[in-house]
């Protein structure tokens, strides 16, 4: 296996297309196909099926491929640190579902470290994303929570990518709303008092199995739910249609301001929130300063 066989099936994958990658690699086609084979050969793998629609990659194609990124990553690294001799900034990046605090703690994060040496991503996207981007290793890390109704199938789809779940905290489950929402000076609401209000979710796409939602309780029946897309959204509809969505009660003003409330649910649920990594793989600097300051709104749980 070479670097060079690691940079072709990238080039695939991004084409989508054998012509199309020989053309960017500057190689015939045939050439690409024949040493794309005689790798699959090396490994025992197939990594792409090939019709007369085209070719796609396969379920290994798609570790492999995480993998092979990884790789080629680090011998850009490697090769502009000790051959060029040129300064780079490094990278780090994380994925996460949508949580206000995931956000703040990475910009905690990026404001000790400076972004004049580093280069940070952070993708608040579908649970599903998140997962997927961790496993290819776009991102480091991913933010998420498992509940006693999600863990098991969860946890066999980490299994299966290689990845681990690491617990942060526990919470308890939460009505988040605008503060002028007729249930937001209760104490505690009931699942009742919820009903002539519409609840809001997080579309997950083609991934929309229940146990992929972002919010507990996605089998219950509401009499009023709408999707969406992304968080300002969201909290657009909760000020103009009295909408709410179910979280972790953890609260950030310092993104959101005042104009919204967390307030109990009447249930014993839990939601454990944690963070998705590769197995056996060791977290960066980043990765590590990034984890401490997420562990800090363990002291916000209410």
């Amino acid at each position: 296996m070479t670097l060079q066989q690691l940079r072709y099936v990238v080039c695939i994958a991004k084409n989508q297309s054998m012509n199309k990658a020989a053309v960017e690699l500057y190689i015939t086609q045939p050439s690409l196909s024949s040493t794309i084979r005689d790798l699959e050969e090396e490994i025992g793998l197939k990594l792409f099926s090939r019709s007369n629609r085209g070719i796609a990659i396969t379920p290994d194609g798609e570790e492999f491929l995480g993998y092979a990124r990884q790789m080629l990553e680090q011998y850009r690294q490697l090769e502009e640190r000790f051959i060029k001799k040129e300064k780079f900034k490094k990278k780090f990046s994380v994925s996460m579902q949508h949580y206000t605090f995931a956000v703040q703690a990475f910009i905690h994060m990026a404001k000790e470290f400076g972004m004049d040496d580093y280069e940070f991503a952070v993708h608040e996207t579908k649970t599903y994303e998140v997962i997927e981007n961790v496993q290819n290793q776009k991102s480091e890390l991913g933010i998420l929570y498992l509940n006693e109704f999600n863990q098991k199938s969860m946890d066999k789809i980490f299994h299966d990518k290689e990845l681990e779940f690491v617990e942060l905290f526990q919470c308890g489950i939460f009505v988040f709303l605008w503060k002028d929402n007729p249930l937001a000076n209760k104490i505690r609401i009931e699942f009742d008092d919820l009903k002539e209000y519409p609840c809001l979710s997080f579309e997950q796409g083609i991934n929309n199995a229940f146990y992929l939602a972002e919010e507990v309780f996605s089998t219950f029946e509401y009499k009023q739910i709408i999707k969406a897309d992304d968080r300002a959204t969201l909290l657009n509809l909760m000020v103009g249609l009295n909408g709410y969505t179910l979280c972790s009660g953890i609260l950030c003003e310092e993104l959101n301001g005042d104009e919204y409330r967390a307030i109990p649910l009447n249930t014993s649920d839990k939601m454990k929130i944690g963070y998705i990594k590769k197995k056996k793989m060791p977290l960066s600097i980043l990765g590590e300063k990034y984890i401490t300051e997420l562990e800090k709104f363990k002291e916000r749980v209410l």
